[in-house]
C-alpha cells in the first residue's frame, strides 16, 4: 500500500510529492502525458510577493528563500501604468501592490515604446522577477525520485473508492491502494472530490489568454520589465526575444484543456495598442490556460473536514508558481502530522475547514 498518492503533476502536485517523499512511499498520477502540461506549463511564471490577498502573500514570502537559494530568479521588475481614464483603478492598484511611483520619464527610459501622450502616472517595484519553472518542475521531480518516489503519466484518475485502510484509486488499467490522497489537479479538484464521495468547494476555473508577438519595432526587449494596465486590464511581459500580451481576462469555464479565443486576444491587443506607440504586428503564437479560485481567493492546503486522508492541494489561482515551495511544505506537513512553519491563522485561512 502506497503511503501518499498525489493526483496531479503541475506545481501543486510536484512540491506536494518532493515534501512527501521525505515521509513515506509517494506515488504521482498525471493525466497528460507529461509533467506540467496544463496551468503550470502555461504560466507568465513571475514572483511578486506583494501580489495577493494575505494569505497568498504569506506562501509568496515563505517561499522566496527557495527560489534565492535555488538560483531560480531573474530580475524582471514589475511597472505598472496609469492613464487619465484609470486613475481608481491605478490608486488601488499602487496600494495592493506596494510599488513606489516614478516619473513618466523615468517609466519610457524602461519601456521605450510607451505613448508619452496617454501615460500619466507610472510606479516600479524592484522586487519583480521571472521564475526558471521548467528547472523549478525538474528539481521536484528528481527529489521525488530520489526519495523513491514514482512518477506515472498518462495516467488518468477514473475512480475512487474509500475503505477501512485508505483508498483505491483506478488509474488507466491499474487499480492502487494508498493511505492519504493528494487533490492536486487544478480546474479538475473538485471533481475529483466528487469522484471520492466528498463534497465539492465551489472551485472555479478562470481562462486566460495569450499571445507572442515580435519584439515591437525590433526593440531589443528582453531587459524590459512586466508591464500592466491598471486594474490588471492587460499586461505584456518580455520572453524569448519576443513580447507576451495578455488580455488578462477572466472568463468562467469548465475544466478542459483551453483554447484562446480569437475576439478576446484582441481585445486586448487592442488595449495594450492604446499604451504604446509601435503597432502591434501579427502574433507568432497564441495559448490560453486555466486558473481556479476559490471563492475566497486563497489557495486551499490540507485535509478535507469530512475525511482527512483527503488532502486538498487546490485553487491555485495566478499563484501557483510563487506560492509553490511553502504551499508544498504545508501540505506535506499537514498530511504527515508535522507543525506547520506558516502562523496558525494563515494555515486556517487556508485550510479546506473554512468553507464547512
Amino acid at each position: 500500500m502506497i503511503d501518499f498518492l498525489i493526483i496531479g503533476g503541475g506545481i501543486a502536485g510536484l512540491s506536494a510529492a518532493a515534501n512527501l517523499s521525505k515521509h513515506g512511499s509517494v506515488r504521482l498520477l498525471e493525466a497528460e502525458e507529461a509533467l506540467g502540461y496544463h496551468a503550470s506549463g502555461r504560466s507568465a511564471a513571475l514572483y511578486e510577493p506583494n501580489y495577493g490577498n494575505a494569505p497568498v502573500k504569506a506562501l509568496s514570502r515563505a517561499s522566496g528563500p527557495d527560489f534565492i537559494d535555488g538560483g531560480y530568479l531573474s530580475a524582471r521588475g514589475f511597472l505598472l501604468l496609469g492613464t487619465a481614464d484609470d486613475r481608481e483603478l491605478y490608486e488601488q492598484d499602487l496600494q495592493n501592490l506596494t510599488c513606489e511611483e516614478i516619473s513618466v520619464q523615468e517609466a519610457l527610459g524602461k519601456v521605450p515604446i510607451l505613448d508619452e501622450a496617454k501615460l500619466i502616472r507610472a510606479a516600479y517595484h524592484e522586487g519583480a522577477q521571472d521564475i526558471d519553472t521548467d528547472r523549478l518542475l525538474q528539481d521536484y521531480a528528481k527529489a521525488l525520485r530520489k526519495q523513491g518516489g514514482e512518477v506515472s503519466t498518462r495516467s488518468k484518475v477514473t475512480a475512487i473508492t474509500r475503505t477501512a485502510h485508505g483508498w483505491d484509486v483506478t488509474a488507466g488499467e491499474e487499480r492502487l491502494r494508498c493511505k492519504a490522497l493528494v487533490n492536486a489537479t487544478g480546474p479538475w479538484a473538485d471533481e475529483i472530490a466528487k469522484m471520492a464521495g466528498l463534497a465539492p468547494l465551489g472551485l472555479q476555473p478562470y481562462r486566460r489568454s495569450m499571445a507572442r508577438i515580435a519584439a515591437p519595432g525590433g526593440h531589443e526587449c528582453a531587459n524590459w520589465p512586466i508591464f500592466f494596465g491598471a486594474g490588471e486590464a492587460w499586461y505584456a511581459k518580455p520572453d524569448a526575444g519576443q513580447l507576451i500580451v495578455s488580455p488578462a481576462e477572466e472568463d468562467p469555464i469548465a475544466p478542459m484543456d483551453a483554447w484562446p479565443e480569437d475576439m478576446v486576444l484582441a481585445e486586448g491587443l487592442a488595449r495594450y495598442q492604446e499604451m504604446v506607440t509601435e503597432p502591434v504586428t501579427r502574433p507568432t503564437a497564441s495559448w490560453a490556460g486555466l486558473r481556479t479560485f476559490a471563492p475566497d481567493r486563497a489557495l486551499v492546503l490540507g485535509p478535507d473536514p469530512a475525511e482527512p486522508s483527503f488532502i486538498w492541494s487546490a485553487g491555485q489561482g495566478g499563484y501557483g508558481f510563487q506560492t509553490g515551495p511553502a504551499a508544498g511544505r504545508l501540505v506535506a506537513a499537514l498530511a504527515s502530522g508535522e507543525c506547520p512553519e506558516l502562523d496558525p491563522k494563515i494555515v486556517a485561512k487556508l485550510s479546506p475547514a473554512r468553507f464547512a
